[in-house]
């Protein structure tokens, strides 16, 4: 029998070699992973044939030696029955075949999610993916980790596509816990994302429990006209003090002056995530004795890559959690779920408008996911239809 050996860096390419040098008839007799991809044995199949068919026939067949009959005091024992040679390759071939069949179909296991080829039962699930809002690059790793037995059903793909995200987004799950916890918390983001008017709403919360005269507001905006003054406005309705800071060593003063506090809540200056001012400012939250801990407020309605860009460069050290913010103007926030998986980032509130405090929730996360999964209608702008699915799945 003569065996071939080929190499190739997938299973797809050794098997289209396989094809090409013994035709597609031939039998594949191993497979196994090596440093630079998979390596096949593989030989033709009348070969095979008659090497299996040789080798079962010497040892069914297989003379035993002569004993002379005045030693034999007992009868000859019945040979025991052996398998039919021809069923025996038969059998054999077939489980062949299927192996052969299988190594066609599953994803060559040294290719990446971005390399890997979908196939027809997972091309719906990334399209609704790309529908729903997700990049192409989730939609693409979550179509391919898709459990083969839910391929059939589409309600069933997305039923798990919902436990998926469920189980991975990371909320609040005590809003008294975080109240009751108390110390120092810094609010960041961009210029124009609603971080005045959340902080103002977070203190009403505080002041509700505990007390005006538990909590203080520090503002380090004063680049902004007006901030100050917001700032101020929002303090007096509460009635809570405010403290203009300028500078590092102002913040460490009155830090250290307001030890008695239960909570202080710091409104930063919003800059752009591509401003290298954002450095000062991380400078000036983190060289202090105090610990502060900083929330990073989204805007709902930001691009993925933007978002993206904000968190790496709001980020520091470390993020305590995040507030998502202009949730009533956004169509869809997979954006931000996304993001929030991707930065594995903790979400606390989410706000809904400029009342105060009432426009201001906690995180519910079957909420947010149903809300994605509500904006799957045709007229979603991120939706293919079947012919150019099928071309980009080609």
């Amino acid at each position: 029998m003569k065996i071939q050996r080929f190499f190739a860096t997938t299973v797809s390419e050794a098997l289209s070699a396989v094809r090409d040098s013994l035709g597609p008839d031939a039998i594949i007799i191993s497979n196994r992973n090596v440093s630079n991809g998979v390596e096949i044995l593989a030989s033709r199949e009348d070969d095979l044939s008659s090497a299996i068919a040789e080798s079962v026939e010497e040892q069914t067949y297989q003379p035993t030696p002569a004993t002379p009959k005045t030693l034999d005091k007992n009868p000859p024992k019945k040979l025991p029955e052996t398998a039919n040679p021809d069923s025996l390759v038969k059998r054999l071939f077939e489980e062949i075949r299927e192996m052969r069949s299988y190594l066609e179909q599953r994803p060559d296991a040294s290719s990446t999610h971005e390399e890997m080829p979908l196939h027809s039962n997972q091309s719906i699930v990334f399209g609704e993916l790309l529908a729903l809002g997700f990049s192409a690059s989730l939609a693409r790793y979550m179509a391919a980790n898709l459990p083969f037995e839910l391929a059939a059903d589409l309600n069933s793909c997305l039923q798990w596509l919902k436990d998926i995200l469920l189980h991975n987004i990371k909320t609040l799950n005590n809003e008294a816990e975080f109240l009751d916890q108390g110390g120092i918390y810094a609010l960041v983001g961009p210029t124009g994302i609603g971080k005045t008017t959340t902080l103002a709403k977070i203190a009403a919360r505080l002041v509700l429990r505990h007390g005006a005269n538990k909590l203080a507001l520090i503002n380090t905006d004063s680049y902004r006209i007006g901030a100050p003054e917001q700032v101020r406005i929002y303090g007096k309705i509460l009635g809570v003090s405010v403290y203009p800071v300028q500078d590092e060593s102002e913040l460490k003063l009155t830090l250290e002056s307001l030890k008695n506090k239960h909570t202080i809540l710091i409104d930063t200056v919003g800059m752009s995530q591509r401003d290298q001012m954002i450095t000062e400012q991380l400078a000036l939250l983190t060289n202090v004795k105090q610990p502060i801990k900083r929330l990073l407020c989204l805007n709902a309605t930001s691009s993925i890559d933007t978002l993206n860009e904000i968190v790496e460069a709001y980020r520091g050290t470390e993020l305590t959690g995040c507030i998502l913010t202009k949730l009533d103007e956004a169509v869809t926030i997979s954006n931000v779920l996304e993001i929030l998986l991707r930065h594995k980032l903790k979400l606390f509130y989410v706000a809904s408008g400029q009342r105060v405090p009432e426009d201001l929730e906690l995180a519910d996360p079957e909420k947010l996911i149903t809300q994605i999964f509500e904006y799957r209608h045709a007229r979603s702008s991120t939706r293919l239809k079947d012919h150019e699915l099928s071309l980009i799945m080609k």
